[in-house]
């Protein structure tokens, strides 16, 4: 049992690399194991039966199967996500230093009126960061729209981005705190990386939610079977 259960590990993570779906791959594994406690019963052995590759085997399975593909295309979302994110910061930056001194001279705010200084930072910061989230779902939308569902993960990526902001500006903040709010290039540096990792985290996230697959599984019975008997 313990070696039908190593091979199956490896033929799901070999499924998962493919891009055969979960529902996909819950049938497949089904039928799989059933075949190799079959052939384990007759004194057989499950990694031998497979020709000692299980990952190739497992693909081989796929395609015999005619399971349908999605890949998940985490190099270009990501490149093309980040992009998006440093041009809507950069657009942010640049339209909050235009906008800023003209609503300053627009509102004559009393100086009776004190405005929280908290108020103060989640619009100085606050507005940039939507531009950034903008930036990088819209990029993904216009320069990737052959990816498989990209719109659902554009959806996701709206959801999620903004709350990578909202747990990383802390830690950025601390950072900076620890510096002294130091302005070398090394701090700067590291600062940018951060926000950039977790910004790069959600969208790897959002690409995996995604794809989750709600689809009944294939029609698989009977080639892989075969293929397992023949081997």
């Amino acid at each position: 049992m313990d070696t039908i259960d190593s091979v199956m590990a490896e033929a799901e993570r070999a499924w998962r690399a493919y891009g055969v779906g979960r529902a996909d791959r819950a049938a497949l594994a089904a039928d799989l194991r059933l075949d190799l406690e079959a052939a384990a019963a007759d004194g057989g052995d499950p990694a031998q039966l497979l020709g000692g590759d299980v990952t190739g085997f497992a693909r081989r399975l796929a395609d015999e199967a005619g399971v349908q593909r999605v890949r998940r295309h985490y190099g270009p979302l990501l490149g093309t996500a980040l992009t998006g994110a440093v041009l809507g910061a950069v657009l942010g930056y640049a339209a909050l230093a235009v906008l800023y001194p003209i609503f300053v001279r627009a509102v004559d705010i009393p100086r009776s009126i004190e405005i929280p200084i908290q108020l103060a930072v989640a619009v100085y910061y606050g507005v940039p960061a939507a531009v950034v989230v903008t930036g990088a779902v819209v990029a993904v939308r216009l320069w990737l729209p052959e990816v498989p569902k990209i719109r659902r993960t554009s959806r996701m990526m709206g959801l999620l981005l903004p709350v990578a902001g909202i747990l990383v500006t802390p830690l950025t903040m601390a950072f900076a705190w620890s510096t002294d709010y130091s302005t070398a290039p090394e701090v700067v540096v590291t600062e940018i990386a951060i926000v950039l990792a977790a910004l790069g985290g959600a969208t790897i996230l959002a690409r995996r939610l995604s794809l989750r697959d709600s689809r009944e599984p294939s029609d698989t019975t009977g080639p892989y079977s075969a293929q397992v008997n023949s081997a």
